[in-house]
């Protein structure tokens, strides 16, 4: 047995989260792909069967009431708040990351006021952010300049309004310094507006804790809610009697059912709520959340770091030398739970890895990204993964 696959052995058998995997409906693939899909969890079927068929097709309209249909949104975002560091009562679930950035960074501008005209976001960010920033620009009359995370420090100043951030880079993993950031911005005056979509479920956040003012983030990656299942808005408790949401919607106004031609918003979160909630995907997402109970995202957060420090080791032992080059910092503190390698030839290498059974993905124009979900990904799963890569890039 060579020298990784006995202490991979080693390492599954030490891993307290080891037992998760039975919660996840999974095969013989080495399924590194959940920081873009995370697997299915195994309750949710039947979950969802009986959402299908008792809530809505035996008590049909009733279920708004007697099923909780209603209060889900609030209800399942308490359930993430305990994931990212949020009390109770300030994060909503609902719409889709794009339109909660919409939310979000409008929702920042309004509340900094009028004398600040300036927003800056994430010039590596993923691109529906910087089109959603671009726009919220417009819309209300700021100027928009696009800076790298490290710049931000520098770039804030008495103009700076808002500051739109991805906790983690989706090509490379790095792991920004949330805490730092945040303090830098809120020193200048702004607010600080953060995407938790590829740290959520992976690492700690500590929302509240850093007294970050609004974030977001979508559920069907580490959270494992499914595709297209819904995203979430974070308001802190301290914004929210001043959030003013761009979108108001009668699911928002604290009446919903007086239909008044006015709006008032409701109190707390709820100020985040648009439309009618989209119950199958939400209560998909309520299930898959169980998978959480028990489980603290410290305890995830170090087997994640151990994942994909053994990858790197075994990337080393298994792939030629100089055929890739590592993209994602090395450092603990700066890495979030994938690793990104650059490779020539990354499209067809890829391709050949999915046909052998190894699950990641492309992004272009040079990148293999692999995603380490701790919830259910192994030791064992991760020597194969670079054993694979080594054979694919001999040829």
């Amino acid at each position: 047995m060579s020298e990784p696959r006995a202490r991979a052995e080693e390492l599954d058998s030490a891993d307290e989260l080891a037992g998760l995997r039975e919660r996840f409906v999974l095969d013989d693939v080495v399924y590194l792909d959940g920081n873009s899909l995370g697997a299915l969890p195994a309750n949710v079927p039947g979950r969802l069967d009986d959402v299908v068929r008792r809530q809505w097709g035996e008590l049909r309209i009733r279920s708004w009431d007697e099923s909780g249909w209603w209060t889900a949104p609030e209800r399942i975002g308490d359930r993430i708040g305990r994931l990212v560091g949020a009390a109770p009562g300030q994060i909503v679930v609902g719409d889709s990351t794009s339109v909660n950035v919409f939310k979000a960074v409008v929702g920042a501008v309004r509340l900094a006021g009028d004398d600040r005209d300036e927003i800056l976001v994430d010039a590596t960010t993923f691109p529906t952010d910087g089109y959603i920033a671009q726009s919220a620009a417009r819309l209300t009359g700021r100027t928009l300049r696009p800076v790298a995370p490290h710049e931000v420090p520098d770039a804030l100043g008495p103009r700076t309004a808002a500051v739109l951030l991805n906790h983690v880079d989706y090509r490379t993993g790095r792991l920004h310094d949330l805490p730092s950031l945040t303090s830098a911005i809120h020193a200048a005056g702004a607010l600080a507006v953060w995407d938790l979509c590829h740290s959520a479920g992976a690492l700690p956040v500590g929302l509240d804790a850093h007294g970050v003012d609004l974030a977001v983030g979508c559920t069907y990656k580490y959270l494992n809610g499914g595709p297209g299942s819904p995203a979430y808005l974070y308001v802190r408790e301290e914004h929210q009697d001043r959030f003013d949401s761009p979108l108001p919607g009668w699911n928002s106004h604290t009446d919903p059912f007086g239909m008044s031609p006015g709006f008032e918003p409701a109190p707390g979160a709820l100020r985040g709520r648009v439309g009618t909630p989209d119950i199958l995907s939400m209560l998909a997402l309520e299930a898959a959340l169980e998978v959480w109970d028990g489980v603290r995202v410290d305890s995830v957060r170090t087997k994640s770091l151990a994942l994909t420090d053994f990858f790197l080791e075994c990337v080393s032992a298994y792939v030629p030398e100089g055929r890739v080059e590592c993209v994602t910092p090395s450092a603990h503190a700066e890495r979030g739970s994938q690793v990104a390698l650059r490779c020539p030839d990354a499209g067809q290498v890829m391709k050949s890895l999915i046909e052998q059974g190894v699950i990641g993905d492309f992004r272009h124009p040079d990148i293999l990204r692999f995603g380490f979900t701790p919830l259910y990904v192994g030791f064992g799963d991760v020597e194969r993964a670079a054993r694979v890569l080594g054979e694919v890039l001999v040829f």
